[in-house]
């Protein structure tokens, strides 16, 4: 079971829009056809509000849907990937019983503004395999940010690495098809016992910073895709 967790706004207890929706279901068609035959099924999350503030927690909606999996289909293992707003949701609730791996897409972690303000958790995400993906000229989401964040989960779980997008933003739409076989690449690896594409194993063998500083060559996934 794949969950996408779409992107939202830093505050905001307006509705999702229909928009933020759409835009997951490319990804979740060619990750439906990644695993067709391997019984794989992909969902995209409704939150209950647009934003990440009080009263709106799209890391409490991605706990829900994981249990909601599990109602459903049984004991399956789970992905949760999401995107921007998403993608901090994903690693927020990667410590769910069911969550086997993680993919963070341009996520969205906010910087804090005191020194005693708490870093974002990562002791929960031990045993889970994590993958973040980042533009390199991201203006929305910091890739600094999601560096020193794979840097921390790295320390407790080996299983981490981080790819850059060369010269991409925040949509991540210059190298679309890649990061699509990316995913492809990392679901079908951490879901479905596949072997992973030879940059992807060598991100998660190599150690810190090469490891997650990982450069998406152009044309990755070629003989991927459908």
């Amino acid at each position: 079971m794949v969950l996408l967790l779409p992107d939202g706004a830093a505050a905001s207890h307006r509705r999702p829009s229909a928009l933020s929706y759409a835009r997951q279901l490319p990804l979740a068609r060619t990750l439906a056809r990644a695993g067709r035959h391997d019984g794989l099924a992909v969902h995209v999350v409704r939150y209950r509000h647009r934003g990440w503030n009080a009263g709106a927690d799209p890391a409490a909606d991605a706990e829900w849907a994981a249990d909601e999996a599990v109602r459903r289909y049984g004991d399956v293992p789970v992905c949760l990937a999401g995107h921007g707003m998403g993608g901090r949701a994903a690693l927020r609730a990667g410590g769910h019983a069911a969550v086997r791996s993680v993919l963070a897409m341009a996520p969205w972690l906010p910087e804090a503004q005191t020194p005693a303000q708490a870093p974002e958790p990562v002791k929960h995400l031990v045993g889970r395999r994590v993958l973040i993906v980042h533009g390199t000229r991201d203006g929305r989401t910091s890739p600094e940010l999601s560096y020193r964040l794979a840097e921390r989960v790295k320390k407790s779980n080996r299983d981490t690495c981080r790819f850059e997008v060369h010269s991409d933003g925040h949509a991540l739409r210059r190298y679309r098809a890649e990061v699509t076989a990316l995913a492809a690449d990392f679901v079908r690896g951490s879901l479905l016992a596949r072997s992973y594409a030879r940059p992807v194993a060598d991100a998660f063998a190599a150690p810190p910073p090469l490891g997650l500083r990982m450069p998406l060559a152009a044309g990755f996934g070629r003989s991927l895709r459908p």
